[in-house]
């Protein structure tokens, strides 16, 4: 099962089945990881045909590749020139990348029971991960903006409001806004009544003089590599 379904090792002497089996094996194997991929994440159809097809690129260059050192240095020359311009991907993102060329080099060997084994395991650990809380995340708690002018002090300006309608308030910062004529104060929040959260909004902006108030969920920072 782990063994390699090729006859040789020779890539000139690669029968037309073989090299269909692994290309038909390397293209259901990518589809396979970018599904995965995209369960719960917020990926671009480009990033999905990359990783579906990269297995399939990976495998048939392995197999052109393979016994001839010549072909090697060129091709090796080659994919040095390609410089790829992009934001940074996610952590989840990178490891699809790696996932897809080691799943292109097991196939482009001929080891197609290892490779089927790496995408199964692989993807089942990210389906258990995915399912497991976030550390440190609270689902309950919101993310509040406030918009004050820049001459009312807001040290403490909002604490009884804080205290009758949240279980727990925290500052995480202040900045100015609009050339600095008004101050834009941040706070984590959780509320002990989520029906009570326009009463709350209210009696803040009848407070800070009925400018922006923005009240919502907490968005996770991208991490980037």
């Amino acid at each position: 099962m782990l063994n390699s379904i090729l006859s040789t090792s020779q890539a000139a002497s690669v029968a037309a089945e073989e090299f269909l089996l692994c290309l038909l094996a390397s293209l259901v194997f990518g589809a396979a990881i970018a599904w995965i991929n995209g369960w719960q994440n917020h990926s671009t159809r480009n990033f999905t045909m990359t990783v579906a097809l990269l297995p399939a690129i990976v495998q048939t260059v392995i197999m052109l590749v393979n016994g001839n050192l010549g072909t090697g240095v060129a091709i090796m020359g080659a994919f040095s020139l390609v410089r790829f311009r992009s934001v940074p991907g996610n952590g989840r993102e990178i490891i699809g990348i790696f996932l897809a060329m080691s799943v292109g080099l097991a196939t482009g060997m001929g080891y197609l029971g290892v490779a089927a084994i790496l995408v199964i395991v692989v993807g089942v650990m990210t389906l258990i991960m995915l399912r497991l809380p976030e550390c440190g995340g609270d689902a309950g708690e919101k993310e509040l903006k406030i918009t004050i002018p820049e001459n009312l002090d807001y040290n403490g300006i909002f604490d009884d409001l804080f205290a009758k309608y949240t279980v727990r308030a925290q500052l995480q910062r202040v900045r100015t806004v609009n050339m600095g004529s008004l101050y834009e104060l941040k706070y984590y929040i959780r509320l002990r009544d989520e029906k009570m959260e326009k009463e709350f909004l209210d009696q803040i902006r009848c407070r800070n003089g009925n400018l922006t108030v923005v009240c919502g969920r907490i968005v996770p920072c991208r991490e980037e590599l």
